[in-house]
């Protein structure tokens, strides 16, 4: 028996409800994207963070958080936000990095910065420049132009004359603020006032970047050297883990290769971030009596901003609709 053809009307009917069965298909979510950053840690006291001060922290960490997520709000890259939220707290005089830099010994600011593209991965760093008025778009500099990942004092500057960036004088850095600090380090005899700027993001490829720029410690040896610009130290990142900017005592993140060793427990013991981050931060760091805190972001978007000091200053906005701000412990100070 023949099979009976169907008729041009059924025709009709198989291919509208063929259109309304993809139509009803729900549509894929779009990927995540998430910018983490932190204006420094164990330089918060509470008992001299006045309402003023607090807001005018509040108010620039707000403005380096959106500066960073408007980048990758339009699809920009993640390298690109990075920078953008970075390059905002080094022109904020509040911030120890760029404009607000701590002074050494000398009473000179001597600034380090570091950046890396988890794709790659690939990274950029210098150490030791004074006339840089944004060390970290010359870290860029160094990665994207350079075969180099690190360069150092003048040859960092050299480096930035050939590749058309105007420097500053010395006397640009030196702001009334860290003159106070300088002279009380100095009264004291020794070396303080931590304090970094640091910026983590994800964009719509799935691409992760870290970045991360810093005056170092009030009253430092010159050519003192921390953690912020070695690679693995203070700024890491690479997509099959995460990306990662500390912000502490540099000397302990250096020794114990902090940001790499967050990354490396997600990628080889399967950690979540958070763990990895508090196994990092509140284990590992407090048992050496290193103190500070991490920012962290992975592919996934989860978000980790970890310190065992007193505070840590800190955002982060995502695409599913998180934002926030923080100082202490607790959000609500």
């Amino acid at each position: 028996m023949s099979r009976r053809k169907p008729t041009p009307f059924a025709c009709v009917l198989l291919v509208l409800g063929a259109g309304s069965a993809a139509a009803a298909a729900p549509a894929a979510a779009p990927a995540p994207i998430a910018i983490v950053i932190h204006g420094g840690a164990g330089v918060i006291e509470p008992s001299k963070m006045t309402p003023e001060r607090e807001a005018s922290y509040r108010a620039g960490l707000s403005a380096a958080l959106d500066a960073g997520y408007e980048v990758l709000d339009r699809g920009g890259t993640s390298l690109d936000a990075v920078i953008a939220a970075v390059r905002r707290m080094e022109d904020d005089p509040q911030f120890n990095a760029g404009r607000g830099a701590v002074l050494n010994q000398d009473g000179d600011a001597e600034l380090d910065a570091a950046i890396m593209d988890g794709a790659g991965p690939r990274a950029g760093a210098v150490a030791g420049v004074r006339h840089v008025k944004n060390p970290i778009e010359l870290a860029r500099l160094v990665m994207d132009k350079s075969p180099h990942v690190l360069l150092v004092d003048d040859g960092a500057e050299d480096f930035a004359l050939e590749q058309g960036v105007v420097l500053v004088p010395r006397g640009y850095f030196r702001t009334a603020p860290r003159e106070h600090e300088l002279d009380e380090a100095r009264r004291a005899e020794g070396a303080g006032s931590m304090g970094t700027v640091g910026a983590v993001a994800l964009d719509r490829t799935g691409n992760l970047a870290a970045a991360t720029s810093t005056g170092g410690l009030t009253n430092k040896h010159r050519g003192r050297v921390g953690d912020t610009p070695l690679i693995g130290a203070g700024t890491y990142a690479n997509n099959e883990s995460c990306a990662v900017s500390g912000t502490g005592q540099g000397e302990y993140y250096i020794r114990q290769v902090v940001a790499y060793d967050v990354c490396a427990l997600v990628n080889y013991r399967r950690m979540t971030l958070a763990q990895a981050v508090h196994e990092v931060v509140q284990v590992k760091l407090r048992r050496s009596g290193g103190e500070g805190g991490v920012i962290a972001l992975d592919r996934g978007g989860n978000i980790a901003m970890d310190f065992n000091s007193v505070g840590m200053f800190r955002g982060a906005r995502d695409s599913r609709g998180r934002r926030e701000i923080a100082m202490y412990r607790e959000t609500g100070h």
